[in-house]
């Protein structure tokens, strides 16, 4: 295999770690076992889709180019429920009543105004590091309400509703602990389980929301839905987030 630049559309899948997915090309691949790779951009284990990566003689300034292509996702946004992680791979932190009253004339407006959103907090679980230590880090000890979280500018250049369905809770809770089972590592997977059994009324029906976004590079999904619950005053969670497009490069 040449040692020449070679930048690789991978797909990663829910509950891998973009590590995760370069380790499995690499096995699927032998020819790429011993060639220097790096991914332009994370994803999240619950998130799945395009993963760019640059293989052979990394060039740095080609990298961030990369890292600096908007994106486009389509994400599910589950209304009523809360965690602290913004997605399903979280700890119930709280369960609201849906406002079901006028919600197809509410949601067109709110969307608008989530549309506008210019900044935006990094989520308590992720990498983005204060004082040398991870967010996450912080949040794991219960310590993430002691420091200042950071913000970063973003822009959404399109946020479109696709359709809205009901889905059964017992269907829900089948399907989210399918996901957590395909993460593998430390990611608080029965603590997280445990929370959603309790959470969930299996006799019920919850609501769910297909979105599609076009936004700059580093805007997180799970915080514009969490966003959306808070305007709602319900909550919600990205249940689904799946990412179509980096720059150019498509499904």
């Amino acid at each position: 295999m040449t040692s020449e630049q070679t930048i690789l559309k991978l797909y990663k899948e829910v509950g891998e770690t973009p590590l995760q997915c370069l380790t499995r090309f690499r096995m699927n691949n032998p020819s790429f076992a011993e060639v220097k790779m790096t991914y332009a951009g994370r994803l999240d284990p619950m998130a799945e889709g395009i993963l760019l990566v640059l293989s052979g003689s990394i060039n740095e300034s080609k990298k961030k180019e990369l890292l600096a292509f908007d994106k486009t996702y389509e994400f599910e946004v589950l209304w009523g429920f809360q965690t602290d992680t913004y997605d399903t791979l979280g700890v119930v932190t709280g369960v609201g009543a849906i406002p079901l009253r006028h919600f197809d004339t509410k949601l067109p407006k709110l969307l608008s105004e989530i549309q506008n959103t210019k900044t935006q907090e990094y989520p308590p679980y992720s990498s983005k590091t204060v004082g040398g230590k991870s967010l996450f880090a912080y949040a794991r000890e219960g310590k993430i309400h002691e420091i200042d979280i950071p913000t970063r500018q973003i822009k959404i250049f399109n946020l479109e509703h696709i359709h809205t369905r009901e889905i059964s809770q017992k269907e829900m809770l089948e399907t989210i602990e399918a996901k957590v089972a395909h993460v593998h590592g430390d990611f608080r997977q029965q603590e997280i389980l445990e929370s959603w059994k309790r959470s969930i009324n299996q006799e019920e029906k919850a609501l769910m929301s297909l979105l599609r976004a076009s936004v700059s590079s580093g805007t997180y999904i799970r915080s514009l839905a969490h966003a959306m619950g808070k305007k709602f005053e319900c909550g919600a969670i990205a249940y689904s987030i799946k990412r179509t497009r980096v720059g150019p490069y498509t499904l």
